[in-house]
C-alpha cells in the first residue's frame, strides 16, 4: 500500500494570501487542527490552529503572519508505514503528499491511516491475540508461524517492537481462530514466553468499542 492509495481530496489548502480568520473557520468546519498552504501546485507548508490563535490579529494574512510552517510531507510512491511514522513522529492529523517534483497531490488524514489500520489489516475480524515476547537473536516468524500453523491455525496479522535496550522484540499475533489454549501450550513447549493473550468475544467487543471512540475523539 503507498501513500498514493489514501490521498484524500477532501482535506481543504488554504492560500498565504487567506486570513488567519478564514483558515481558522476552514479548520473548524472540517474538524481540523492542522491544514496546508499551497501555491501554484506547491507545499508551502502546515498552518497550525494554535499558531493563528496566538497571534495578536486574526484578520492579518497568513503570509503577514509570519508564522513558522511546519514542512513534512510524503512522496506518493512511499510505504504507507512510512506516513504512519511521520505521523506519530510529528503528532500531525494530516500529512501533506506530494510527488517527484514536490506537487501538491493531497493528503492523508489520521482517521484515514486508523481506518486503514483497522479496517484493512484484519485488526477487527475475529480472532484471538497472543503476545510474544522474544530475545532479539531468537527471532523466527517463520518457526512461529509453522507452531501455530500445526494447531490448525493461520496469523493474520503482526505487529512488532522492541524495549529500551533492543534486546527484546514484543511480538503481537492476531490469529484467525478464538480457542487458543492449544496454541499457547506449542508456544511454551518450544520455549516461547506468552507475554498476554486475549480471546473472543470480550477483546473483539473491546477493539471495537476502543475503535469507535477514537473515531468520535478524531471527529470532534
Amino acid at each position: 500500500m503507498r501513500a498514493a492509495d489514501l490521498i484524500t481530496h477532501s482535506v481543504p489548502v488554504l492560500k498565504k494570501t487567506d486570513t488567519g480568520s478564514f483558515a481558522l473557520q476552514t479548520m473548524a468546519d472540517h474538524h481540523l487542527s492542522q491544514l496546508p498552504i499551497v501555491q501554484s501546485e506547491k507545499l508551502l507548508g502546515l498552518v497550525r490552529e494554535e499558531d493563528i490563535l496566538n497571534h495578536h490579529n486574526n484578520d492579518a494574512k497568513l503570509q503577514e503572519m509570519k508564522l513558522k510552517l511546519l514542512k513534512p510531507f510524503i512522496h506518493d510512491y512511499e510505504h504507507i508505514f512510512e506516513v504512519l511514522k511521520v505521523s506519530s513522529e510529528l503528532k500531525l492529523k494530516v500529512i501533506p503528499v506530494v510527488d517527484k517534483d514536490e506537487n501538491y497531490l493531497g493528503a492523508i488524514t489520521l482517521e484515514d491511516l486508523m481506518n486503514y489500520f483497522a479496517r484493512d489489516t484484519d485488526i477487527l475480524e475475529p480472532g484471538a491475540i497472543v503476545v510474544l515476547e522474544i530475545a532479539v537473536g531468537d527471532y523466527s516468524l517463520a518457526d512461529i508461524a509453522r507452531i501455530i500453523e500445526q494447531e490448525s491455525a493461520k496469523i493474520l496479522c503482526v505487529f512488532a517492537g522492541t524495549d529500551k535496550e533492543k534486546t527484546k522484540i514484543e511480538l503481537t499475533l492476531k490469529l484467525n481462530v478464538s480457542d487458543i489454549q492449544g496454541i499457547i501450550q506449542s508456544l511454551q513447549r518450544h520455549s516461547y514466553v506468552v507475554k498476554d493473550s486475549y480471546q473472543e468475544p470480550e477483546y473483539f467487543e473491546d477493539m471495537k468499542d476502543r475503535y469507535d471512540s477514537l473515531m468520535d475523539y478524531l471527529d470532534v
